[in-house]
C-alpha cells in the first residue's frame, strides 16, 4: 500500500493526505489552496514557491526535520527564472512530498495576495483579474491528424488548467503559428473570462506578467498607471497635459467649441485618443513591455471627457437637462478607440449623472463611503468640483461650477503648478512680510540658498495651492476682511499694501533684479471667493439633503486636492468646520479607484452597484443653491460655526454690519501646518 502523508498549508490552514511522491503544487490544487503557477508545473515560472516549516509543530502535531520534501532535483537546480527562489523556499511543482509537512505559502506566491502598491494607494484588495495567463504545451502536429492550433490550445487549457474557453480571438490566431514554432512547444495564453471566455493573446514560451493600464482622463491632466494584473504591482506611472486645452480651458468652453465648429466633436475625440495612445506607449515602456502586450484598460473621467473619448457628442451635457448618453459601464475593444493595443479590452466606468462622472465613481470606490458607518465627505476640487457625501446607508453627489480660478486661471499672477510657481505662503502678522515656497525647490524664501536654487526658474507666478494659502494668510493677519476686502488702512505696513485704482493689492513677491512683481489684487480675491462659494454651497446643499449639520471626515481628492493644506482650506471656508485631523488629502483617488477596477472583476461589480445607489443633486435647479452661495462668499463663512477651527487658530473677529477688516489673527501654539512642522 502506498504511503500517505499529511500536508498542511499555512496561512490558509487547509490540509489533506496525499500519496508519497505527489508534488506540493498537486496538493495545493486539490485542496484549493491559493498557490500561483503560470507554467503548468514545468519549474520555469517560479511562482509556486512554498516554504517547509521545520521543528515541532504542536498545533498540527507534526515534527519536521527538513526531510519531508524530496531533494532539489536538476530542474529546480537549473532554475533561472525572473522570480528568484526565496531563502528556504522550494518550487512547489518540483518538491515531492516524502513525509508529514507544514508548507507556508508566502504572499508573493499567492494568486490572490494583497496588492503590492507603488505611487498609488488602492487600500486592501483581493486580486480578481478579468484576464489571466496560462502556459500550455502544444504537441507537434502529425500529418493526417486534426491539429488546428486554435482548438488545440483550447483543449490544452482544459487539460492542463481546467480552464474552459469558448473561442480564440482572431488576433490570437494570428499569433499562434509563430508562438508554437519554438523547440519546447510551450506557449502562454491570455484568457479573458466570460461568458464567453476567450483566448485573446498568445506568446511563445512562458510569460508571467499580464499587463493592464488604468487612466484618469481629466480636463486638465491625463494620468495613468501600468499594472501587473497577476500581482497588483504598479510598474509605471505617468501623466501629461490634456492637449484639448488648446481648444478650451474648461469643459464648457470645449462644449462651446463643438457647438460653434462643425466637426469639432471629432477633433476633440481625435486629440484625446492620440494623447491616450501616447500615454499607453509611455506606460508600456516603463513596464518593460509593448502596447501590444496590454490586455486590460480601465478608463475613468468626467462626463464630458467620457463622451468625447467614446466619440459621443458632448453638447447635451452643456445645457439643461444635462442628459447622459448612457449611465452604464461601456466595454469595447481597444482598437475601437484608436488605441495601439490589438489584444486589449477597454472598460469605461459608468458616470453618476450629467455633471458627476466616472472619475467620481472611481473616487467612491477607492475611498469607500458606502462601506463605512461613519459619514464621509469627498471633495474633488477642480474646474468642476465633484462632491460626494454619505455612508453605507445613503450617498449623495453633486457637481459645483467652481471655474478655473483654483488652477491659476482668472488670477492676475496665476499659473499652473510648474517650476517657479508659488505653492506655499506664510505671512508675518506684524510686518505682513511673506515667506514663499515654489514648485521645484524645497527651501523657503527666507532660507539661505533660496535665490541660487531658484535662479534658473525664478519666481514666476502662483498656482492653486498657493492661492488658497495666500488668501487664508491675508485674512488671518488682518490684510483682508471677513468679506474679502483688502484693507487699505494697512498701506503703511511693510509697503506690502498698495493702491490699485479704487481698491488695493497685496504685494506677494518683488524680485531684487529683473522679473515680474507678483500681486494679489481685489479682483483675484473675488475670483477665488466665487469659486470657493460655489464649492461650499454645493457641500452645504448636500448636507441639507442628507439632514445633517456636521461631518468630521473630509477627504480632498485630485491632483489639486493633494496639495491643499487642510488648515488653510478650513480658514478660507472651502469645507465645513471640522477637526483639523479630520481633513486630509487622499491624492489621486480617481486613479486608485480605476486601478481597483483594473485588478478585480468584483470591484467593477461593486462600482456599478454603488453608482446605482447614489442620489444625484443638480445644483443648477436647486432654489437653495443661490442663498447658500451668498453665505459662502464670506471668510470662512457668513453664518456657519467655526468652533473647531478656533481651537487651532486665532481667527479675526467677525464684523457686525458694514464690512470692516478684523483684528490680526495668529495661529495658536502647536497649530502650525504640516509644512512648517517639517522645517
Amino acid at each position: 500500500m502506498t504511503d500517505r502523508h499529511r500536508v498542511v498549508f499555512t496561512p490558509s490552514g487547509r490540509e489533506g493526505t496525499f500519496d508519497d511522491g505527489a508534488t506540493a503544487l498537486d496538493a495545493a490544487r486539490e485542496l484549493g489552496v491559493d498557490l500561483d503557477s503560470v507554467c503548468g508545473g514545468r519549474g520555469i515560472c517560479g511562482r509556486c514557491q512554498v516554504v517547509p516549516t521545520v521543528g515541532a509543530l504542536a498545533k498540527w502535531q507534526i515534527e519536521a526535520d527538513g526531510g519531508e520534501l524530496s531533494p532539489v532535483g536538476p530542474t529546480e537546480a537549473a532554475y533561472k527564472g525572473r522570480r528568484p527562489i526565496g531563502e528556504g523556499a522550494r518550487l512547489g511543482c518540483q518538491a515531492a512530498i516524502r513525509g508529514d509537512v507544514v508548507l507556508d505559502v508566502p504572499p508573493e506566491s499567492q494568486l490572490h495576495a494583497p496588492v503590492i502598491r507603488k505611487d498609488i494607494d488602492v487600500g486592501d484588495l483581493t486580486l480578481d483579474p478579468v484576464t489571466t495567463l496560462h502556459a500550455v504545451y502544444m504537441p507537434d502536429a502529425e500529418l493526417g491528424e486534426d491539429a488546428a492550433l486554435g482548438p488545440t490550445v483550447m483543449r490544452r487549457l482544459a487539460e492542463e488548467w481546467g480552464v474552459g474557453v469558448d473561442s480564440v480571438s482572431v488576433e490570437a490566431l494570428r499569433q499562434l503559428h509563430a508562438a508554437t514554432s519554438t523547440d519546447d512547444r510551450v506557449v502562454t495564453a491570455a484568457v479573458r473570462r466570460g461568458p464567453p471566455a476567450q483566448v485573446v493573446r498568445v506568446w511563445p514560451g512562458v510569460v508571467v506578467s499580464p499587463l493592464g493600464i488604468a487612466i484618469d482622463i481629466g480636463s486638465t491632466t491625463i494620468a495613468g498607471h501600468a499594472v501587473d494584473l497577476s500581482t497588483g504591482e504598479v510598474l509605471g506611472s505617468s501623466g501629461r497635459m490634456n492637449p484639448q486645452i488648446r481648444l478650451g480651458e474648461d469643459l464648457m468652453s470645449r462644449v462651446s467649441y463643438v457647438m460653434m465648429n462643425p466637426g469639432g466633436d471629432r477633433q476633440l475625440t481625435d486629440i484625446v485618443r492620440e494623447a491616450l495612445a501616447g500615454l499607453i506607449d509611455e506606460l508600456s515602456e516603463q513596464a518593460g513591455a509593448a502596447p501590444q502586450d496590454v490586455l486590460e484598460i480601465v478608463l475613468v473621467g468626467n462626463p464630458i471627457m467620457h463622451h468625447i473619448a467614446l466619440g459621443i457628442d458632448p453638447t447635451p451635457l452643456g445645457q439643461a437637462p444635462f442628459v447622459l448618453a448612457t449611465d452604464q459601464a461601456v466595454e469595447l475593444p481597444a482598437p475601437d478607440l484608436d488605441l495601439p493595443c490589438p489584444s486589449g479590452r477597454v472598460w469605461f466606468a459608468p458616470c453618476v449623472a450629467g455633471h458627476v462622472g466616472a472619475d467620481t465613481a472611481a473616487v467612491i470606490l477607492a475611498e469607500g463611503p458606502h462601506r463605512s458607518d461613519e459619514l464621509q465627505l469627498l471633495v474633488d476640487v477642480g474646474t468642476n468640483a465633484e462632491i460626494v457625501l454619505g455612508n453605507a446607508e445613503r450617498l449623495y453627489a453633486a457637481s459645483s461650477p467652481t471655474g478655473p480660478a483654483f488652477e491659476g486661471a482668472q488670477i492676475s499672477c496665476g499659473q499652473r503648478a510648474t517650476p517657479g510657481a508659488i505653492e506655499r505662503v506664510r505671512i508675518d502678522p506684524a510686518t505682513f512680510t511673506p515667506r514663499l515656497k515654489v514648485v521645484g525647490c524645497d527651501l523657503w524664501s527666507d532660507e539661505p540658498g533660496f535665490a541660487e536654487a531658484t535662479a534658473a526658474t525664478g519666481v514666476t507666478g502662483i498656482c492653486g495651492s498657493g492661492i488658497i494659502e495666500v488668501l487664508a494668510e491675508m485674512y488671518l493677519v488682518g490684510v483682508m476682511s471677513h468679506d474679502g476686502v483688502i484693507d487699505g488702512s494697512s498701506a503703511a505696513a511693510g509697503g506690502r499694501i498698495e493702491p490699485d485704482g479704487r481698491t488695493f493689492s497685496y504685494v506677494l513677491h518683488r524680485p531684487e533684479g529683473n522679473g515680474p512683481v507678483l500681486r494679489i489684487t481685489q479682483n483675484d480675491v473675488r475670483a477665488v471667493q466665487l469659486a470657493k462659494a460655489a464649492l461650499r454651497a454645493g457641500i452645504d446643499l448636500l448636507m441639507e439633503h442628507a439632514g445633517i449639520t456636521d461631518v468630521a471626515d473630509i477627504r480632498l481628492a485630485g491632483a489639486f486636492g493633494a496639495h491643499i493644506d487642510p488648515l488653510h482650506a478650513l480658514v478660507l471656508g472651502l469645507v465645513p468646520d471640522a477637526p483639523l485631523d479630520g481633513v486630509r488629502s487622499v491624492g489621486n483617488a480617481a486613479g486608485a479607484g480605476a486601478v481597483r477596477a483594473l485588478l478585480s472583476a468584483e470591484q467593477r461589480r461593486e462600482l456599478i452597484e454603488v453608482v446605482g445607489r447614489v442620489h444625484k443633486i443638480e445644483t443648477a435647479t436647486e432654489p437653495r443653491f443661490q442663498e447658500l452661495f451668498v453665505g459662502a462668499m464670506a471668510l470662512p463663512h457668513a453664518t456657519a460655526p467655526t468652533s473647531r477651527l478656533a481651537q487651532v487658530v486665532e481667527l479675526p473677529e467677525r464684523p457686525r454690519g458694514a464690512s470692516v477688516s478684523g483684528r490680526r489673527g495668529r495661529r495658536r501654539r502647536g497649530a502650525q501646518s504640516t509644512d512648517e512642522e517639517a522645517q
